[in-house]
């Protein structure tokens, strides 16, 4: 039986994801992403899919990031009615990233309207609440040691991927042409979660590539440390963009080592993020689900892992607004952790301009994002169609990413006996390419690096 795969998404690019296998009779979909980052690669998130999606039969989620699990409302709103496969924490927390994404666009296209700096006579979003809704029913939670079989002996297994919570790496197809698609793939030395489990034969392998072109270097608390201390002692706000799904808790627990330590100030420190409340709930909920299998065990004791002694969960639009301006030194956490929406927006704007604070990056950021031009030094950037001073600090600490760097990853690989093909996707091209150089000169594999729509045959 002739087995194809085609690449509709981080090929070329870092996001995006979608990898459509078609395997006589049967087509699976692994992942359905958003595409960020620069125009050029968001305007195709306006586009048709390759094929329709009710000819697609299952899609398999490996995690919630927005960019693995963001074109689902797209899908189910065009046609497709097939299952969602993924693990039980990532359903849950899919369920906060559509529905707030929804939000978000909504609420964005309103602006545009209103304020009529869009281009488009009638901006809309590109899916809306009853779109995430529609996609939510359709979710189908894989537990751990199950397999599904979706028809015809094509079969799905998930396994561990220490990237966030329920994160997982997924092993689709039929005997013979057994395809092994990383996701993201986690750090071995995650601070919450235990490191990705060892993976098995198979015939193909489709792996990511986000660090493919670099280690993760120097020592990130130590950075935060220097960041917070001076910030702190000027009397600024040190503001964090952070994705709020796994880095806001990673950042919190940090945090609370630090104070209990004695080696930052014990100031307040405000979660501003309704998504990332929510989704603070759901990794409290599984910490005290004392049978869960993805956190470190030392997580177990303690207390509350994630209170630093002077929490504020910031609920409201008011009590946000409060932030924009504070009158004392203060930690606060903020969605989105690219600066591509959300409240920290309003504190970006409000803060951007002032020489006391310090805004820290804690994560990779995307060509093309505000996020991005803050980490490499833009001057200004562009906020609510108007132009913000950056005279604040800005400090890019690299070192806390939840992707495994490429020594990483050719090291989690290496045990694995060689596939036909290693397919090196979502990453610039650049890192690609160094990391399918890695594959080729240290394990001697095939390493391919996909362009962007390409189909190729695996069986």
């Amino acid at each position: 039986m002739t087995t194809n795969l085609t690449f509709l998404g981080a090929a070329g690019t870092v996001t995006g994801s979608k990898f459509l296998l078609d395997a006589e009779g049967r087509r699976i979909l692994v992942d359905a992403g958003l595409f960020q980052g620069d125009r050029e690669w968001r305007r195709r998130n306006w586009q048709p899919l390759a094929v329709p999606p009710s000819t697609i039969d299952a899609i398999v989620v490996t995690h919630a990031h927005l960019d693995h699990c963001g074109f689902l409302p797209v899908l189910v709103r065009e046609g497709f009615s097939g299952p969602v496969v993924c693990s039980r924490h990532t359903a849950q927390l899919i369920e906060i990233v559509l529905r707030d994404a929804a939000h978000i666009q909504e609420e964005e296209a309103r602006w545009a309207r209103e304020s009529q700096l869009s281009k488009h006579a009638e901006p809309r979003a590109l899916f809306d609440t009853a779109d995430a809704e529609a996609a939510l029913k359709l979710l189908e939670v894989l537990r751990p040691g199950e397999t599904l079989d979706l028809g015809d002996d094509v079969r799905v297994d998930l396994h561990r991927g220490g990237h966030i919570l329920g994160s997982r790496f997924a092993v689709v197809g039929r005997e013979g042409a057994r395809m092994l698609f990383s996701g993201d793939l986690g750090r071995p030395d995650h601070p919450l979660l235990l490191p990705p489990e060892k993976p098995g034969p198979v015939d193909h392998v489709v792996v990511e590539s986000t660090y493919g072109d670099r280690a993760h270097e120097g020592n990130p608390v130590e950075e935060l440390v220097a960041a917070l201390d001076h910030t702190l002692a000027r009397g600024g706000v040190a503001l964090l963009p952070a994705f709020a799904i796994d880095r806001t808790p990673l950042l919190l627990r940090v945090v609370r080592d630090l104070v209990s330590a004695g080696r930052i100030p014990n100031v307040p420190v405000y979660v501003d993020s309704p998504m990332a409340l929510t989704a603070l709930a759901v990794y409290r909920e599984a910490l005290a689900d004392r049978g869960d299998q993805e956190f470190r065990r030392e997580l177990l004791v303690g207390g509350d892992p994630f209170d630093t002694g002077r929490l504020t969960l910031v609920p409201g639009p008011v009590e946000s607004e409060q932030l924009n301006d504070p009158s004392h030194p203060c930690i606060v956490i903020s969605a989105s952790g690219m600066a591509t929406g959300g409240r920290v927006l309003h504190h970006l704007e409000h803060q951007l301009p002032h020489r006391r604070n310090c805004v820290i990056l804690t994560g990779y950021q995307v060509p093309g994002t505000r996020g991005r031009a803050l980490a490499d030094g833009a001057r200004e950037i562009k906020i609510h169609g108007g132009y913000v001073p950056v005279r604040a600090e800005v400090a890019n600490i690299r070192g806390f990413s939840a992707h495994a760097d490429a020594s990483q990853v050719v090291a989690w690989l290496r045990d694995l006996p060689e596939p036909q093909t290693a397919y090196v996707v979502h990453g610039e091209p650049s890192a690609a390419e160094a990391l399918a150089g890695r594959l080729r000169s240290q394990l001697w594999w095939t390493a391919v690096v996909p362009r962007y729509e390409e189909r190729v045959r695996i069986a």
